[in-house]
């Protein structure tokens, strides 16, 4: 009886908890649709501007590292879809958000501003990414092998 009670009690304390964490992920996921949508419109005005740019090579540069950055957003903005879809974070889109900003760190920067060590943190950092994603996709074959539900 008293654990019932206690069961009840509980479920009535994380209803308001769970509302207020909706609220915030919705909210999340609207500004990262604004921002998504702005850095689209952006890389999209600047691949535009590149037959008029005295430095077409630069201005490609520029755009890339725009669509690079609109890829990570667009990234964490899946993910907080899928937790809306099944109240669940899933960490693949997080790691390839990690490795697009690797990616775009160094084609920011160039690769000749790194000195060695860098670059090998940078690739160690990248490989370590690469292996949890191939690790996470792995355990979510197995668990839709074993028939229970994955967010798709």
């Amino acid at each position: 009886m008293d654990r019932d009670r206690i069961i009840k009690g509980a479920r009535w304390m994380v209803f308001p908890i769970t509302v207020v964490t909706f609220a915030i992920y919705l909210g999340i996921a609207i500004v990262l649709s604004i921002l998504a949508l702005f850095t689209l419109v952006d890389a999209a005005k600047l691949l535009i501007a590149i037959p008029g740019s005295p430095a077409p090579t630069t201005a490609l540069h520029v755009v890339l590292q725009a669509i690079l950055f609109t890829i990570i957003i667009v990234e964490i903005l899946e993910t907080v879809l899928v937790y809306f879809r099944t109240s669940r974070i899933l960490v693949r889109p997080i790691l390839i958000a990690g490795i697009t900003a690797m990616v775009r760190k160094v084609i920011t920067m160039g690769v000749e501003s790194f000195n060695a060590v860098d670059l090998l943190a940078i690739a160690v950092v990248i490989g370590v990414l690469t292996a949890a994603i191939i690790y996470v996709g792995k355990e979510e074959g197995e668990t839709q092998a074993k028939g229970e539900t994955s967010p798709p």
